[in-house]
């Protein structure tokens, strides 16, 4: 699967993305936001590991974000299934910040969701105090819900319902 927006290209993830994706989650100015610290090698094949077990099981998955421009590996963003609904997320490398790319992205998985998956509604958990993150939420159309707690982290829970049919 592969969406494209003006300056992106969405395309699956895939298993050697993980080296590009060393270059998002080992910035620790990135897993601020997850209060994590950057991860390693390992942790980076952990983790594309288990969204491509995603895919596999949901049929959608996470997409891996390029830039246009330079044809550089800069994020990725999509939706994952969680007991509360189709999460939207997106992470982006930090020297990308500020120039609506993440919105850009977010855009283009929620009309995915809505217009190809058919999904009924969108949620977005959003940490306490990441408020750049919650701002790409409410452009593309959520609104916030509910504070929650999980695993001893507090959220801005953000959902939007999909067109009615």
């Amino acid at each position: 699967m592969r969406l494209e927006t003006e300056r992106l290209v969405l395309r699956e993830m895939t298993a050697d993305d993980v080296d590009p994706l060393l270059g998002v989650f080992g910035d620790a100015r990135v897993m601020e936001s997850f209060a994590s610290p950057p991860f390693d090698r390992a942790a980076m094949e952990r983790w594309v590991a288990r969204n491509l077990a995603h895919q596999r099981d949901h049929g959608y998955g996470l997409f891996t974000l390029i830039d246009k421009a330079d044809g550089t590996v800069i994020g990725d963003c999509g939706l994952e299934q969680m007991d509360i609904g189709a999460e939207l997320g997106y992470d982006l490398r930090a020297d990308r910040w500020g120039r609506g790319l993440a919105t850009e992205a977010a855009g283009a998985v929620r009309d995915f969701a809505f217009a190809t998956l058919h999904l009924p509604r969108l949620v977005s958990l959003v940490r306490v105090g990441n408020v750049s993150s919650r701002r790409v939420a409410e452009k593309v159309g959520m609104a916030w819900c509910e504070d929650l707690v999980r695993s001893g982290v507090r959220y801005w829970r953000m959902e939007m319902a999909g067109p009615e049919r």
